[in-house]
């Protein structure tokens, strides 16, 4: 077989791989066209090297662009707007790494949610959720995209002049997470500089003071107006609030509503659509005359157990295939019938079926 070096058949000879084939040349022809080569490996090892350094040049640009559109950008905000996702709580040869709680808060398409009435009290109640206890587990990004979340929340309420109360009570919640949480700022319980936090508190206060400077406007229609209607209306209108304390602020209007909202039926229908009959049963409490005082019991269950709560539209999840998703989008399902599979998911359940 033909070697590089010296052959004792034929001394000063050797035989070299061309394109061409092997061939026999002198040891000068060979240096010779070894030193070609090597120029032209060189030039062309350079131009490969300068061709990589430009490569990798761009897309550290391109990462660092992508970096300052997503963290340091916050006049854009970052959402994502998937109607569906996919929770996995394992990492498999298919599929590696899980589905967080930061995950699926970032991919869900809440934005649009806080458009539609029917699914606002839902993403008010989970921010809520978030800010009590899980707005530490959350990624920076997810940190971020929730304050971006809970800015548009407070500018619709703004703009509508509704649901102020339930807003204010959320903002209330989450400044007192807040403030004990950057003294632990120290303990990464908080992803980013705490000036930057310290920089949402105020933004918090300032939200706050903006709601309570809110004035709803009289209608200036002269037609009928609620106090005009008989009692047996106003009534029957009553019944359909859900919240007791919305009955204790219509009471403070004039005497004759304060009178109709005091109806023990009233409270006591109140108290059986939030609470359960053992629930009732455990606080009892008796007037001077031996009736049931509904009004104190409910006041006094709300401070013991949870309301109860109902939505419009709620997220939904698919046990068999194990998707999360919107009530009125479909979703990919593979089982036969599928509606079967599908439960409504509220927003502490949609925070514990993250827990592991």
């Amino acid at each position: 077989m033909p070697f590089l070096g010296q052959d004792w058949r034929s001394p000063g000879q050797s035989w070299v791989k061309t394109e061409d084939g092997w061939k026999k040349t002198t040891k000068n022809e060979y240096e010779t066209n070894n030193n070609v080569s090597e120029r032209k490996s060189y030039c062309k090892e350079e131009h490969d090297k300068e061709n990589l350094i430009l490569s990798i040049n761009y897309d550290v640009a391109a990462k660092k662009r992508k970096k300052d559109l997503l963290n340091n950008n916050t006049k854009i905000p970052y959402f994502h707007k998937d109607k569906w996702i996919y929770v996995h709580k394992g990492s498999t040869k298919e599929r590696h790494g899980y589905c967080t709680l930061g995950e699926a808060f970032n991919r869900l398409d809440f934005c649009s949610a806080i458009k539609d009435t029917r699914r606002f009290n839902y993403v008010v109640r989970l921010l809520e959720l978030i800010a009590k206890s899980q707005l530490p587990s959350l990624s920076g990004v997810a940190q971020k995209n929730y304050m971006n979340i809970l800015e548009r929340v407070v500018q619709k309420v703004l703009e509508d002049q509704q649901n102020v109360r339930p807003i204010k009570e959320l903002l209330q919640t989450l400044y007192a997470s807040l403030c004990s949480l950057v003294q632990d700022m120290g303990k990464s319980v908080l992803v980013g500089n705490i000036n930057i936090w310290v920089h949402r508190m105020e933004n918090i206060l300032q939200w706050q003071q903006q709601l309570d400077n809110i004035q709803i406007n009289r209608p200036t229609n002269t037609g009928m107006t609620f106090l005009d209607l008989p009692a047996s209306l106003q009534l029957n209108i009553m019944h359909r609030l859900s919240d007791g304390r919305d009955l204790v602020s219509l009471g403070q209007v004039c005497p004759d509503l304060s009178v109709l909202t005091e109806d023990r039926l009233l409270w006591k229908k109140l108290c059986q659509y939030h609470f359960s009959d053992r629930q009732i049963r455990k606080r009892l409490m008796l007037s001077d005359k031996g009736h049931l005082e509904w009004k104190k019991m409910y006041f006094k269950l709300c401070r013991c157990y949870p309301h109860k709560e109902q939505y419009s539209d709620t997220l939904q999840f698919c046990t068999h295939c194990h998707i999360l998703f919107w009530k009125d989008t479909n979703h990919p399902c593979t089982a036969n019938n599928s509606e079967s599979c599908c439960k409504a998911v509220s927003p502490q359940g949609f925070i514990n079926l993250f827990k592991f």
